[in-house]
């Protein structure tokens, strides 16, 4: 009766507080959580509503009179030790169980690793973290929350999402921005004064690396990274490390590296400096440099560059050669002017793009001939008269003649020609003998030829394929009739040259900056047709042009389109005019022929190791499979069952470890 006692006065207060405004005072005792509720309610105004698993009683008493928004927080400080809270949902406040108020709770707020909620309320909140990965705190800020709430990772937005009481976000913001900040120093320009930038920067780098700094064994080193940049133009060093102290070592580094020897900065060699190149040829950068420390073109070197190289040109107090062997440079210079050279060379020792070309020859060819023709053949006068005269036809475009089946055809030296042959013949002294040949023949062929070669090449160097036969072509004779010697003996001899014919493919890519590439193609197709007195004849097509492709892309450079009709009638005048039985007296015959080809090609740059790689490798399974599809069919009868077949694909070994590595 004293719970209900006091929650019966406390009502007659909460109202009159909420009428005036003025401050309440909470005096519960063992009171029904329900009820507190909805005396909670009435006094904020707000609608409460209870989880019917929210059971039992609490108290709640203040000293003094409180602020309503007061008495609502001392309720949910309350309900927070007895394992419950309150959400709000549009509008609606629930008391229910702790370990369902994370999936009741509207409320959600964003913070840049600050702090946005208050109260003891459950709440969402997001934080972005500017520096620090997500993943990495986790760890650190999952002991810090209450059991039935959560914490989870954005990866996408490197942002925390936690659910808990707001007090406790309150303390993770304040965590979280102390921890999210930047491990980067700002830009340190580093100048120097005697070595050389571009040699310099990686062996600082490498003595940082191996400074033992960064991540335990077997941990993800998420540690800002020393970046080091070496600027030619101004021999100078550009730094950014994690922290001041890094920041500290390298300057240490650099200063005790950047000190002139005793002979001068290039040590014993004075002023003469060798320079390793990666990716130009020696002996074409030599020239174009000295080119330009002379003002002279170097097309003439350029053009005996397959000769040994001159001896070093005397430039403006300088010179330069090239040592082929090794593929580097030799630089009789002054300092300021070898820094000079080395700047131009560091841009021209870069690595070049390639061009993947490939070309595609399509042709379709279609012949069709038909050919029909009646050939009489008689005698005129007696068996035994001396004299017999013939009478008969005799067309040219039926293969062979009748005379000749007739006379040598029973003897089996002469064979009609192909087609349906249709005779008759009369036996004269026991010999069958022809004197009546019809023919009829239609023939059709087609054939569809399909080439693609390919070409990989430098970026502005000239590349070619030549697939074919090589055929002799005679270009004199000479045979000697007269004596020679005391023999007699006849000297001949002929002179012949052989040339490539089948299909040749010439190309010169050169890549622009704005991707697009210019080709110079020179592409042939010939073929041996026939054979003359003076030596074969070829069929050739060429196609030689400038084109602009871009990357990746398709253009058709040019074909042919033939379409070739060819009739050819013989018969006896007058006879073979007449309306269907003049086709007794005639022979016909009709080809036509189409030829359709056409040149395709597609040009693809590939700028670094990695794409060469994936081009060989998916070059290397097409041609596997295409091997492995050809395998003869098994056969029990035939012991060989298995065709040449490419191995697996290789894979690229691993370097063995240095022997004092691999000692224990």
């Amino acid at each position: 009766m004293a719970g209900a006692t006091g929650l019966f006065s406390i009502n007659l207060q909460a109202q009159t507080g909420s009428r005036s405004g003025e401050p309440v005072t909470l005096n519960f005792s063992n009171a029904e959580i329900e009820a507190v509720a909805r005396t909670m309610a009435s006094i904020t105004g707000a609608n409460v509503v209870v989880d019917p698993r929210v059971k039992g009683t609490l108290t709640l008493v203040t000293e003094k009179p409180v602020s309503r928004a007061d008495a609502m927080n001392q309720f949910l400080a309350a309900l927070r030790l007895q394992g419950f809270t309150m959400v709000e949902s549009a509008g609606l406040y629930k008391v229910v169980p702790e370990a369902d108020a994370k999936l009741q709770s509207g409320a959600v707020s964003v913070s840049d690793a600050g702090g946005g909620a208050t109260g003891n309320q459950i709440t969402t909140q997001i934080f972005k973290l500017n520096y620090e990965s997500a993943n990495n705190l986790v760890p650190i800020l999952r002991p810090l929350i209450s059991p039935n709430n959560t914490i989870n990772v954005s990866p996408g937005t490197n942002a925390l999402v936690i659910t808990d009481y707001a007090d406790n976000l309150r303390r993770m913001a304040r965590i979280i921005a102390a921890m999210d900040v930047s491990n980067a120093t700002d830009v340190e320009i580093l100048p120097l004064k005697h070595a050389i930038a571009v040699d310099l920067a990686p062996l600082v780098l490498r003595l940082m690396e191996s400074s033992g700094a960064g991540a335990p064994a077997g941990q993800l080193d998420t540690s800002f990274k020393t970046i080091l940049v070496a600027e030619p133009r101004s021999n100078t060093l550009i730094l950014r490390a994690a922290n001041p102290a890094r920041v500290a070592l390298v300057k240490s580094l650099v200063e005790k590296l950047d000190q002139p020897a005793d002979t001068g900065s290039n040590g014993r060699a004075g002023n003469i400096y060798v320079v390793y190149l990666k990716n130009a040829d020696a002996t074409k950068l030599a020239a174009t440099l000295r080119a330009a420390m002379t003002g002279q073109a170097p097309a003439a070197v350029i053009a005996t560059a397959g000769a040994p190289p001159p001896a070093a040109a005397a430039a403006t107090g300088g010179q330069v050669q090239a040592d082929v062997a090794t593929n580097s440079l030799i630089i009789t210079a002054p300092e300021p002017q070898y820094r000079q050279l080395r700047a131009v060379i560091d841009k021209l020792d870069g690595r070049r793009a390639q061009v993947f070309v490939e070309s595609l020859i399509a042709e379709v060819s279609s012949d069709k001939a038909a050919e029909f023709g009646i050939q009489w053949q008689g005698a005129l006068g007696n068996a035994g008269s001396p004299n017999i005269g013939l009478l008969g036809t005799n067309f040219g475009t039926l293969g062979n003649n009748i005379l000749n089946l007739a006379t040598q055809g029973a003897t089996g030296a002469v064979a009609p020609g192909p087609g349906l042959n249709l005779g008759i013949a009369h036996q004269t002294n026991g010999v069958y003998v022809l004197g009546f040949l019809a023919r009829f023949l239609e023939t059709s062929g087609s054939g569809n030829v399909l080439s693609t070669p390919n070409l990989l090449t430098l970026d502005n160097e000239e590349a070619k394929i030549t697939i074919g036969q090589n055929v002799p072509f005679v270009t004199g004779q000479f045979a000697s009739t007269g004596s020679s010697g005391s023999n007699g003996t006849v000297n001949p001899f002929t002179t012949v040259e052989r040339k490539d014919v089948g299909l040749t493919l010439k190309v010169k890519p050169q890549i622009s900056e704005n991707g697009t590439i210019k080709l110079v193609i020179y592409q042939e197709v010939s073929s041996v047709a026939s054979d003359s007195a003076n030596g074969p004849i070829t069929n050739k097509r060429t196609i030689e042009t400038n084109v602009l492709v871009d990357d990746g892309a398709v253009v058709v450079l040019g074909g042919l389109l033939q379409d070739d009709f060819t009739g050819n009638q013989q018969k006896v005048p007058g006879l073979g005019d007449v309306p269907f039985f003049g086709n007794l007296f005639k022979s016909d015959a009709r080809t036509h022929k189409k030829t359709n080809l056409m040149v395709f090609l597609r040009p693809v740059v590939v700028r670094d190791a990695q794409a060469a790689d994936r081009l060989s490798m998916d070059r290397y399974d097409l041609m596997r499979t295409g091997m492995k599809d050809a395998q003869p069919v098994p056969s029990q009868l035939l012991p060989i069952n298995e065709a040449a077949q490419l191995p697996a694909l290789p894979v690229a070994p691993t370097k063995p470890l240095p022997a004092i590595l691999t000692q224990p």
